[in-house]
């Protein structure tokens, strides 16, 4: 694929000191070397964080942390930003999905270490009592996988992040995969997820995106600048999703016109708040304890895996 990651593409000076350059930006023409691609990535992410006011006095910041790319370098970033201010804490929550051979806890416990902060841990099976894999087995197939991965991770995350007292859960999330979600939502006719009003709800911990303009490939230099390859590996059940459709005809499509993915962002940010918001109020369910629109998904997933556990039993 033409628009996949590559650290080096051409042998060239940068647009701003004549050093050589790592890198090229076609959306913006320029060749540049390793610190002005580093000074480029950071303003971009201190700009968006100043824009919506995602780090303020006081924040305790919860960095999902996967070991990959995307949020090794928000960690290092926000370390490197704000791990000096004593008035914000940062620290890792890392979700184990019960994926075989796809989480690497030793990785992540190495790059916990090279940056210092407060790592807390759990499982689906902890969690639920039953893995993503156990999950997907029951089902007798893959193909809802990354919905139910969505929701349960989602929840126990946001419970984790509650409980280590987060006012902030940073993702990693990327403008590939900001430009993405906007076209999935397109693509299936979701009106009102385009024009969702985003609002904090109580028993939810708000969510950041810092990196949200940063495009996936300068991500993967960025975060390979100070800590070396890091193994990424893709999901095994990601081959079903519409995920992988839209990030091929993007991709693709942004060769030819190098600024289609912060086009399609900003369609994204210009659709929000079009709208009334979810359906429904934020509830707590009754049976888990954390907060819901409408019926609780998370209950309703584990409902259908016992169902087909008990269609099982002799």
């Amino acid at each position: 694929m033409r628009d996949d990651i590559s650290l080096i593409e051409t042998l060239m000076n940068c647009s701003k000191c004549r050093r050589e350059a790592i890198i090229y930006q076609r959306y913006s023409g320029m060749h540049l070397c390793s610190e002005h691609f580093t000074e480029s990535v950071e303003s971009r992410v201190k700009r968006e964080i100043r824009k919506h006011r995602w780090v303020e006095h006081g924040d305790t910041i919860g960095v999902a942390l996967s070991g990959g790319k995307d949020s090794t370098s928000l960690l290092h970033f926000l370390t490197k930003t704000f791990g000096n201010r004593p008035d914000i804490t940062i620290l890792a929550i890392t979700i184990d999905e019960g994926i075989a051979g796809y989480r690497n806890k030793s990785d992540i416990k190495k790059i916990i270490e090279r940056y210092g902060v407060p790592w807390h841990t759990t499982s689906f099976a902890d969690e639920y009592g039953i893995t993503l894999d156990n999950i997907v087995t029951r089902q007798g197939d893959d193909r809802r996988s990354c919905s139910f991965c969505g929701v349960l991770r989602r929840r126990v995350l946001n419970r984790v992040a509650r409980e280590a007292g987060c006012t902030k859960l940073a993702f990693g999330f990327n403008l590939d995969d900001e430009a993405q979600s906007v076209m999935m939502n397109v693509l299936r006719g979701d009106t009102e997820r385009l024009t969702m009003t985003q609002r904090d709800n109580q028993g939810m911990i708000p969510r950041i995106r810092p990196f949200a303009t940063i495009p996936e490939r300068e991500v993967a230099l960025y975060a390979h600048l100070p800590v070396g390859p890091l193994a990424d590996k893709g999901c095994p059940y990601a081959h079903n999703a519409l995920r992988k459709d839209v990030r091929r005809l993007l991709n693709e499509y942004n060769w030819l016109h190098p600024a289609t993915k912060y086009a399609v962002q900003g369609l994204g940010q210009n659709l929000q708040g079009r709208g009334t918001g979810p359906r429904g109020e934020l509830e707590i369910c009754p049976r888990c304890g954390e907060p819901a629109f409408g019926t609780c998904r998370t209950c309703t997933i584990l409902d259908d895996v016992k169902h087909v556990r008990k269609n099982e039993a002799p």
